[in-house]
């Protein structure tokens, strides 16, 4: 019995030796910022992306739905973001959640996320499509 759990104990701390550092696909920038009635929303796509999102591309990304406010937390999920090939749009789908795409354009708007929390949000312009974003 001891043996399994010494052999057990070494493996879990020769893996978490073993484990690499997340790379540079694993760096986050928060592309979308809305804000609701007591609820804020952002979505998060890799540093690699920031400004060469072309029209009818789709990348993973992350979504934050923050109910600090409403002692509930600011959970992450991966989501697929979409940006409409006249580049007019930005298309975010929560696929885990089985949600329609919301879709936001890219100057800004008011959107609703879903039907609990984020509804009547006003999101910020998609940054990636600023001119001056990083100026």
């Amino acid at each position: 019995m001891k043996r399994g759990l010494v052999a057990a104990i070494s493996l879990c701390v020769a893996t978490a030796a073993a484990a690499k550092p997340p790379g540079a696909e694993a760096v986050m920038i928060r592309m979308i910022a809305c804000e609701g009635a007591g609820v804020r929303m952002e979505v998060y796509l890799p540093l690699s992306v920031d400004r060469h999102m072309r029209g009818g591309q789709s990348v993973i990304g992350y979504y934050t739905l923050d109910l600090t406010d409403v002692n509930k937390g600011k959970p992450l999920e991966p989501v697929r973001v979409t940006l409409s090939a006249d580049e007019k749009t930005v298309a975010v789908d929560q696929y885990l959640r089985g949600l329609p795409p919301t879709r936001i354009p890219v100057a800004g708007g008011t959107v609703d996320f879903d039907q609990r929390f984020a509804r009547r949000a006003k999101c910020g312009a998609f940054q990636s499509q600023d001119p001056n974003f990083g100026n």
